[in-house]
This record gives C-alpha cells, structure tokens and sequence, in this order.
C-alpha cells in the first residue's frame, strides 16, 4: 500500500510541477523575460503525466510546440527548460530554440516541433528504428486535434499499420485548434476512429482522468510491444489558457472555463481521490512547498543566466 501511495504522490507532484511552471512562465512572458511564441499546457497535466507512467527505460517521446509539460514529465531539468524559454545560453537548445524547439537525447524526448503535424512521421521513424533493433521499444508520439485533419499524419497512420510500428499516437483533443472549436473544423469528431480505415485501433479516454489515462496508456502500449502495431489515443482534456500567450481566447466564453476548472480540473480531482484513499493532507503541504521552491530556484536560474554568445548564430546550421 505504501509504494502505491508513494507513486501516486509522485504523480500528483509532476503534475502540479507542470501546472507551477507553466504559471511562472506565463508571468515571466508578461513581464518581457520570454519573448516569440509560448504555449502553455495548463488543464492538460494528467495527459503526460498519465502517459508517462507506463513508459518503460528506452521509450521515445515526441511532441509539437505544446511541449513544456511533456519534457518536465519526461525528467528534464526546470532550470534547462525555463532557461531555455528565457534564450539563455543555459538552456537545453542553447538559447536558440525557445518554446517550441528543444530536445533531450538522455531522456529520449525528440521535441518540440513547431509545424503542425510534422513530428508525427518522425514518430514513426523512431518506432521503425525501434523494429529494426528489436529493442521493445515505444514511441509515444503526440499531436493536437487541429493536427489530426493534416494529411502527413494519414500517410504515417498508413505505413505505421502497414509495418506494424510500434507507435501509440496520442491525440491530445483539447477542444480548439487555436481559435476553432473541433465541432466546427472536423466531419468527423470521434478522432480515435481516424485510424480505422488503416485497421489502427483506438479509444476515447478522459483525458482529465490521470487513472483513466494511465488504465489506456497501458493497453496500447502493451498492444505495441506485443508487436500488433500502432494504437491511437484520443485525449479528451481542455487548455485553460488561450492557444498561445497572444490568444485572448475571445472565442469561448469565461464561464465555459470555469466550468471545467470547477468540475474536471485533473490535479484537484486526483488530490481528492488520493484523500478519499488514505493520504494525508500534510503530504500534499510537503509536495506544494517542494514544488515552489522547484519553480522559484527555475525562474532566478533562467533570469541571472547569461544569453548566448553571438557566434552561436554560426553553429549547427547546415551551410
């Protein structure tokens, strides 16, 4: 009982973790610390964080430019990552990535890519290496549900299925493609049904359920290493904030947000169902303290870190 509380807790602080350093980012944008595009993952914690929970040493994550939530789950460094969004030469991309473009090899996340869609096909490529070494490997690769009408993910579910790929594709339905709701951009909103002319598998789950989203996260993963091929997830879960920090987000109505905080928000729900299952409310004082010490060390790291050297411009390009 002990370890299962134990995990639970940790899950419960890597989604809270998420949810600070996505608040301080938002400030610091506000106050000139941040500049070009930020997307900000708030509301949408349990997705990753469920998702994560079942990945296993050697598993690939990709992503698009909502990504801060995605490398902070995987295990990256807070002072890397705010350093980064700050253009400090601190930062995993040295500065020269910003938001959108940042990777790490050691925890196998693969960004962060800032075109809609086009880490989907890289996701397949990194389950085919995955097949060709015969490593039991999964790629867990996301993308948004503005990105599931773009016809490069069609061609990748098709050769996904057709080679057996070990690639769970995971779309995260977060109701508006920057300013359009899905009902209006999509003839078919069950979007974990788009694989089925290409026989992928899907499912609908609550993505504002990290229990739920864990329970899915491990049958298709387990369905991939089983070497049945791809499987999609539809992510039902909701931004709380604009599509990016310039998006007013005029387009829904405040009460429609308050709604969903009030009745689905993901880390006060799980906080109540850990309650309701014996843990102390002193252990979510404890993980609160931590985390805004965490978030607070990020932010002093980011803002005193030195901005990268000019000649930085001539490195790692092509020509």
């Amino acid at each position: 009982m002990k370890n299962t509380e134990n995990f639970n807790l940790e899950l419960y602080e890597k989604m809270l973790l998420i949810r600070r350093f996505e608040e301080k980012a938002g400030q610091l944008y506000g106050m000139g610390k941040i500049g070009g595009f930020c997307h900000l993952y708030i509301g949408q914690e349990a997705v990753v964080v469920g998702i994560d929970s079942v990945k296993k040493k050697g598993d690939q994550v990709i992503t698009s430019y909502r990504d801060h939530g995605h490398m902070l789950s995987c295990g990256m460094d807070p002072k890397g990552v705010m350093a980064e969004l700050t253009g400090k030469k601190t930062g995993y991309s040295k500065g020269k990535g910003g938001s959108m473009h940042m990777f790490s090899k050691p925890v196998e996340f693969y960004g962060g890519h800032g075109i809609v869609g086009a880490q989907v096909p890289i996701g397949a490529g990194l389950a085919f290496s995955n097949k060709y070494k015969k490593n039991n490997s999964v790629c867990f690769t996301y993308f948004g549900d503005g990105a599931a009408n773009q016809g490069q993910i069609y061609e990748t579910f098709n050769m996904a299925s057709l080679w057996k790929l070990p690639v769970i594709f995971i779309i995260e339905n977060n109701q508006y493609a920057m300013g359009t709701s899905v009902d209006r951009a999509s003839s078919s909103p069950k979007l974990f049904s788009r694989g089925k002319a290409f026989n992928i598998p899907g499912q609908l789950v609550d993505g504002m359920d990290l229990i739920k989203v864990r329970k899915a996260a491990e049958t298709a993963s387990n369905h991939s290493r089983n070497g049945k091929g791809p499987f999609i997830l539809e992510m039902n879960t909701y931004r709380y904030k604009g599509h990016s920090m310039s998006d007013p987000a005029k387009y829904r109505t405040r009460e429609e947000v308050q709604n969903i905080k009030d009745k689905k928000d993901p880390i006060e729900n799980f906080q109540k169902n850990l309650l309701d299952n014996g843990v102390k409310e002193e252990s979510f004082k404890e993980i609160d303290k931590k985390v805004k010490a965490i978030i607070s060390n990020a932010a002093d790291f980011a803002i005193e870190s030195d901005e990268p050297d000019l000649s930085e411009l001539y490195k790692d390009i092509y020509i």
